[in-house]
This record gives C-alpha cells, sequence and structure tokens, in this order.
C-alpha cells in the first residue's frame, strides 16, 4: 500500500563534519540549534528558523529512524508530526526518536 504525503515538514542532510555544518547553517544561515542527540549511528543536530519544531537535522554519521531513498540517493524520512504547543515550548522534546518495528 503506497503511503500517502502530506506535506514536506523538513530535511535531513548527512554530513561529513557536524561541526564544520553547524557553523555554516547557523553562522551563515542564522538557524538556531534546537537540539541534538546520538541515535546509536552517530550525533544528529536540530536545527529550526523558528517557525517549526526543526527545520534541517544534520546528522554526521547514519541516523535512525524511518528513512527511504529515492532513486537519485536523496533521504526521505517519513514521520507524524508532533502537536505544535509542544515544540513551541520546548523544541527539544520531539527531537528524539525510538526503534519502530513493521509488521508484514
Amino acid at each position: 500500500m503506497p503511503v500517502s504525503v502530506s506535506k514536506v515538514g523538513h530535511v535531513v542532510l548527512r554530513v561529513r563534519d557536524l561541526e564544520r555544518a553547524l557553523s555554516f547553517y547557523s553562522g551563515v544561515l542564522g538557524l538556531a540549534e534546537v537540539g541534538r542527540r546520538d541515535f546509536g549511528e552517530g550525533t544528529m543536530a536540530f536545527l529550526s528558523t523558528g517557525n517549526t519544531h526543526h527545520d534541517i537535522a544534520l546528522v554526521e554519521v547514519g541516523g535512525q529512524g524511518l528513512y527511504v531513498s529515492d532513486p537519485d540517493g536523496n533521504l526521505i524520512e517519513l514521520y507524524v508530526d508532533a502537536d505544535e504547543a509542544v515544540w513551541r515550548r520546548d523544541p527539544s522534546q520531539v527531537a528524539t526518536s525510538e526503534p519502530l518495528t513493521l509488521d508484514g
């Protein structure tokens, strides 16, 4: 059964050097770092314009979640968004992930 996409909420980018990437996205583009977590495959930093809990996630190595690659190798994350009242109060509340088990 195909997945029905309602919107693209954010982008996850794989980067070679997280601190170098943060310097660019925060220092040059002005995005605020709102959370950071290691999901077991490397550190992921979450950046926001202030309009959503996070607009860009940067992952240094791998990352964990429900990710698929399109035919050109672009990484796509599928997720259900959190309540706006939660992420506006504390964006780090949604910068988390739990293992997902899919049944055939």
